[in-house]
């Protein structure tokens, strides 16, 4: 075991995120209550998970649902980090995670690669979902920011005959690619600067150091699939304003009643 989880593991953990949110407070970073409420989120979340899995194996219908119900809080989560209230359009942010790990999950399933069985499908398509999660929020936030910020070139490549799209594709293209660049980071250091949480699992799990790295870069690869997918996906929603934030004092309006 690599951890014991006893007093002092709680202990310990307790001061880690105490010190995270102090930090944050200090420097006036504006997310201290937010740091200690994720940290209190992923303990909560870590134990209720850890009785459902046992729970949903069992099933493939309930094996689906838990998966649903995993895409359907990544859908939530990167749609309102990417458009806060009252933007428009957050729930467009299930297009970009859906098209980038659907193929995936499904083509790893027909080949036989992972079997349809809780124990080993979850946690896959759980960092898939993850990553595709983080390549849309990072593709998402970075283009309408650069929109914001450079909204008379828009204008500008439409005063010269690009369409709007096109305009908006020209600003935004260069910042969206920043959101590939964790992903490509990790791949790249990975061995050197870190032991991704994949390969260390298996080595304490018994498996031999090749076995273990084979299943690692299998993740790494199937990682940079998914986040390109969902970044360009979000690039092309921003550029046609599915995803969009509100102007001030416009109102959020229903689904299926803009863009």
């Amino acid at each position: 075991m690599l951890l014991d989880v006893n007093v002092t593991f709680g202990a310990v953990l307790a001061v880690l995120l105490a010190l995270a949110a102090g930090v944050v407070a200090l420097a006036h970073l504006g997310r201290a209550r937010d740091t200690l409420l994720a940290g209190a989120r992923a303990a909560v979340q870590l134990v209720v998970v850890s009785l459902v899995i046992g729970w949903v194996v069992r099933s493939v219908p309930l094996l689906l649902g838990f998966l649903l119900l995993m895409y359907a809080v990544a859908v939530r989560t990167a749609g309102r980090r990417v458009v806060p209230a009252p933007g428009r359009g957050w729930w467009w942010a299930g297009v970009p995670i859906a098209a980038a790990v659907a193929p995936v999950v499904l083509a790893l399933v027909v080949t036989g690669l992972v079997p349809v069985k809780g124990i080993t499908l979850v946690p896959v398509t759980g960092i898939l979902v993850g990553g595709a999660l983080t390549a849309t929020v990072l593709a998402g936030r970075r283009a309408l920011d650069e929109l914001e910020t450079r909204r008379g070139e828009v204008e500008a490549g439409l005063a010269i005959g690009l369409v709007e799209r096109e305009a908006r594709l020209e600003v935004a293209r260069k910042a969206a690619a920043d959101a590939l660049l964790p992903g490509m980071d990790q791949t790249r250091t990975v061995g050197l600067v870190t032991l991704p949480g994949a390969f260390v699992g298996m080595l304490l799990g018994g498996a031999s150091p090749l076995h273990a790295g084979a299943v690692q870069l299998f993740v790494l690869i199937a990682l940079l699939a998914v986040q390109a997918v969902a970044a360009a996906t979000t690039l092309e929603l921003v550029a046609r304003g599915r995803i969009a934030r509100a102007a001030a004092g416009e109102a959020e309006p229903m689904p299926g009643r803009s863009g």
